[in-house]
């Protein structure tokens, strides 16, 4: 099969299909068949603990692009909205996470922000382009546990294909939080995966729990094909892993950034040590690609050096690992994912919140 993103490619048995509300099987020439094709089911309120298929395709194929939106509300529902996805029929997900942080935003928070794989357009659009081959099956589910009814719009465009190209993996995404770390423990991203397999990257999050000092630094350090002491790749610190340096403004790029700064001084362009109490950052390993053959394991040190009066925080991580063969990752651990993340006195919900009041559970 040709490469997709050369705009000149054409191949009309690529089979091009979104799965909505409206079409959840992704039939042929039955897009827009509710309400006479003007806009009859666009969206669906989700009770709460309700679970719902968002795709169920037999392939072979590949998930192109997963958009959603759902109306603001605080951190801890906006947080309790997951996504899973599982490959070839295995009742165990690959993909367990919640769905903020699956689009690049940790702590429930959503802010504009762009990347070459993840962006949230005016903090409200979601978008996902991580290609997810899968060669017999895949099934894709969100899950409201906010404990509130919640509003959703979703598209999942996908490619039904000939034959699952031979190099290709099926992604896993992990969701992992340590509550407070332990000083002096490396943090860990991802591990448990077996190979081959390619280390796409990771979202992270930080709630500073020591006020007053600097929370970053950590060296990022990638292990892998038995690697155990030492690992064969660790950089300088947290900041310049995203690609920044001299401490961690919010800002965005491919590859990566911290679009999520949140302190009472937000919107600097650099933040002071003290003054943050929640950040997030991406790194996509694109142009730089991180390979194993059998396994993997990547952490970010937790480093208590006294020149920073380091101490200890409060670490959320979502790793992104392609693998030749399906697995089970960790499945979402709600109550731990949603603890201790709610708005500080100075943050105001946002204007667009009263939309979640309109929000009616059917019938």
């Amino acid at each position: 099969m040709g490469n997709v993103f050369d705009p000149s490619f054409i191949d009309p048995e690529l089979d091009c299909r979104a799965a909505t509300f409206e079409n959840p099987a992704g039939g042929r020439g039955s897009g827009g068949t509710a309400g006479g094709g003007r806009k009859g089911a666009p969206s669906r309120v989700l009770l709460p603990d309700e679970r719902v298929t968002l795709a169920d395709i037999d392939g072979p194929g590949t998930v192109r692009h997963i958009w959603m939106t759902f109306p603001p509300a605080p951190p801890e529902v906006m947080r309790a909205l997951w996504l899973e996805v599982s490959y070839d029929g295995s009742s165990q997900p690959s993909v367990s996470v919640p769905c903020l942080d699956f689009f690049g935003l940790p702590h429930g928070r959503p802010v504009p922000y762009h990347s070459a794989l993840a962006s949230a357009q005016e903090g409200r659009g979601f978008n996902a382009y991580f290609p997810m081959p899968f060669a017999r099956h895949v099934h894709i589910e969100l899950v409201n546990s906010s404990g509130r009814p919640v509003t959703l719009y979703y598209q999942v465009d996908y490619t039904l294909e000939r034959v699952m190209n031979a190099g290709a993996g099926y992604l896993h995404a992990a969701f992992r939080r340590e509550n407070p770390t332990v000083l002096r423990r490396d943090f860990v991203i991802a591990e448990g995966l077996r190979g081959p397999g390619r280390f796409l990257g990771c979202v992270v999050g930080v709630r500073v729990i020591d006020a007053g000092h600097w929370y970053g630094e950590g060296e990022v350090k990638i292990y892998r094909d038995g690697d155990r002491e030492l690992p064969t790749i660790c950089g300088t610190g947290l900041e310049d892993y995203v690609g920044s340096a001299w401490g961690l403004g919010p800002h965005q790029a491919l590859y990566a950034g911290a679009p999520l700064v949140v302190g009472p001084d937000s919107g600097a362009s650099s933040q002071p040590p003290g003054s943050v109490d929640f950040a997030g950052f991406y790194r996509w390993h694109l142009p730089d690609p991180i390979m194993f053959a059998t396994d993997l394991r990547v952490t970010i040190q937790q480093i208590g050096a006294a020149f920073f009066r380091r101490g200890r925080d409060d670490y959320c991580a979502t790793s992104f690992v392609y693998c030749r063969d399906p697995q089970p990752v960790p499945r979402l651990d709600v109550n731990a994912a949603t603890a201790d993340i709610g708005r500080r006195p100075y943050e105001q919900p946002g204007a667009l919140e009263v939309l979640a009041s309109f929000t009616q559970p059917p019938g």
